[in-house]
């Protein structure tokens, strides 16, 4: 089994902002699989199971904070007794990363992206992530905070729906088949 954990802040506020763009990518997945999210309370998450390639995958966005996602990281990893080195995929922002950029990699420090320390706090830090650039204009006007809680602009949301998600499903899909390589790719020129 391999789980597909993104990150994001649960409350509806939220839904639209670049935080919550794992969030947003994992929605479009089920939506494509015709998956059905379950509330998870003692996983603190919401879930959706799937089938990818012959493999059983579970999809979870944590109901905790994003900085607190590692509760549901662990609760998942020891129930379902997975190997995070080769069964866990997190879907996460990276404001130091330009829009339309999407990176994998297999392992790593968190890079401030509080998030991801918790992860690495509650798993070991060798897991395969799949970072989602969200580095605008904006970025130099605005603290962390407001830039990672503020919402896409109509431009983006276009983006992401036509270039960014189907190109990180895609990835997704390839993670769950074992054919995933650490790669930085380009989406939006």
């Amino acid at each position: 089994m391999k789980l597909i954990l993104a990150q994001g802040n649960p409350e509806p506020e939220y839904t639209a902002s670049r935080h919550n763009v794992g969030f947003s990518i994992l929605n479009s997945l089920a939506t494509k699989l015709e998956a059905k999210w379950t509330d998870k309370p003692k996983f603190h998450a919401i879930t959706a199971e799937v089938n990818i390639d012959g493999e059983k995958v579970m999809l979870a966005k944590p109901t905790s904070y994003y900085n607190e996602t590692g509760t549901t990281a662990r609760a998942i990893v020891d129930f379902y007794k997975l190997d995070p080195t080769t069964d866990l995929l997190v879907i996460h922002d990276d404001l130091a990363l330009p829009f339309g950029t999407i990176r994998v990699r297999r392992q790593g420090s968190d890079g401030g992206n509080n998030g991801i320390k918790s992860i690495n706090t509650y798993v070991d830090p060798i897991y395969t992530r799949i970072r989602i650039g969200t580095h605008n204009e904006l970025r130099e006007k605005m603290d962390d905070v407001n830039f990672v809680l503020a919402k896409f602009s109509t431009d983006e949301v276009s983006q992401l729906e036509k270039n960014i998600t189907p190109q990180s499903i895609t990835l997704i899909e390839q993670f769950c088949s074992g054919d995933i390589d650490p790669a930085s790719y380009k989406i939006l020129e």
